[in-house]
């Protein structure tokens, strides 16, 4: 009983705290906020993948010499 009231939790907290931004933007109306918003969630993601993959580049020069 306590374990479920447990995940019963944290999906409350999911559902009424961290996701309240995205079901603000799902309500909106103009469809170019929507889009300017996940466009700039995508290139920030692949800005941190380039920038991971050349750190790992710089470790594997760094570990051959």
């Amino acid at each position: 009983m306590i374990a479920n009231n447990i995940f019963k939790a944290i999906a409350d907290f999911c559902q009424n705290v961290l996701f309240v931004t995205f079901d603000s933007l799902r309500s909106l109306d103009n469809w170019w906020v929507q889009n300017t918003v996940s466009w700039v969630f995508f290139l920030i993601g692949v800005l941190g993948f380039f920038y991971w993959l050349g750190e790992l580049n710089k470790h594997t020069k760094a570990g051959e010499k």
